[in-house]
């Protein structure tokens, strides 16, 4: 079912059919996936994830929270070092049973198409409405207690993404060529904007070819900020140090969407250089992401665990790995937790 009677400039909704829900990862085929594993020459695997209690606290964004673990209960008993021979008299087994409340985008995570979308006039009437990738709508497939663009009219349940919800990404599986783009090594660790430019010097001088069907992985050195320190990172630390990939350059969002790839993860906070160095008073402030959920439902991924594996790429003359990263299968969830798996 066709969605959409305008479709935004430069958006390729409706490539990949009218009720497609993977974006990008359409192009994770078979040949794509089998020219990844031969990436695997080493059988070393490094753990992309921070620890999912990093950055600490909430001054990266304050909507987003620390996971909370606790005990689960065995009728009035918490189920902690809890003996089953209080049930069976003589049994010997003991368990422990928990439970975890977190923020689905906390720390080392996968946006979904549903994470970002746009007021956009989708239906060709003059009236912008809500609307995510390939023309799904907020309130129809992306669900709320609100709507907000009719005065905050209350709206029925259940609530959630029931179109493009992160269990899209998990069933595809994620698992394909990464490259890393080594920022840090480049530009250090003052705040850059990274634009089209920047990006051809590093491809070039570190002599990488970019495939469609590659995911990009960015290292910034931003990770081993926040690991310095120590779960209690500064108000503006997000913004004043390090480097990101410039939303506003528009070479770099044609460069994006022609060169074919499927993902883009990075060590930092929202993967693109915030704030943009060119807001658009009258549109977005965040363009990357703009341009990757919404128009071409390519998957950001941020917080990524990148400088070890970065550093022994270089010691070993490479930039490029086997990467395995699905999120979780949480149907109607907007993000993910991911625990992602570079192996060379």
């Amino acid at each position: 079912m066709k969605r959409w009677t305008n479709r935004p400039n430069g958006a390729n909704w409706g490539d990949f059919g009218d009720d497609d829900q993977r974006g990008r990862l359409n192009f994770l085929t078979p040949d794509v996936v089998k020219r990844a594993v031969a990436e695997v020459r080493e059988g070393k695997v490094f753990c992309l994830s921070l620890p999912l209690d990093l950055p600490g606290g909430n001054v990266l964004n304050p909507r987003r929270f620390p996971p909370k673990i606790e005990f689960s209960m065995r009728g009035e008993d918490p189920a902690i070092n809890y003996p089953m021979g209080k049930l069976n008299p003589g049994q010997t087994d003991v368990v422990c049973d928990d439970k975890v409340t977190l923020s689905t985008q906390y720390s080392t995570q996968w946006d979904s198409l549903a994470h970002f979308g746009a007021v956009f006039d989708a239906d060709g009437d003059g009236k912008p409405e809500v609307v995510y990738y390939n023309g799904y709508r907020g309130g129809e497939h992306v669900r709320g207690p609100f709507d907000y663009l009719n005065g905050r009219k209350p709206m029925p349940g259940p609530y959630g993404a029931r179109a493009l919800g992160i269990e899209n990404m998990a069933s595809a599986g994620v698992q394909g060529r990464g490259v890393l783009i080594d920022l840090m090594h480049h530009f250090g660790t003052e705040p850059k904007a990274i634009g089209y430019d920047e990006l051809m010097y590093v491809l070039k001088t570190d002599g990488i070819e970019i495939l469609r069907g590659d995911i990009l992985c960015v290292r910034t050195g931003f990770d081993r900020v926040l690991i310095g320190h120590g779960g209690n990172p500064p108000a503006g630390v997000a913004t004043s140090i390090c480097c990101g990939l410039n939303g506003s350059d528009e070479k770099l969002l044609r460069w994006i969407d022609e060169a074919g790839i499927v993902a883009i993860a990075s060590d930092n906070e929202g993967v693109e250089f915030l704030p943009t160095p060119k807001p658009n008073p009258m549109g977005t402030h965040v363009p990357l992401h703009e341009h990757c959920l919404f128009k071409l439902g390519i998957h950001l991924g941020e917080l990524f665990l990148l400088s070890d594996l970065a550093e022994w790429l270089r010691a070993n003359g490479r930039f490029t790995f086997l990467l395995t990263a699905p999120p979780l299968r949480l149907p109607t969830a907007v993000g993910s937790p991911v625990t992602p798996i570079a192996t060379v």
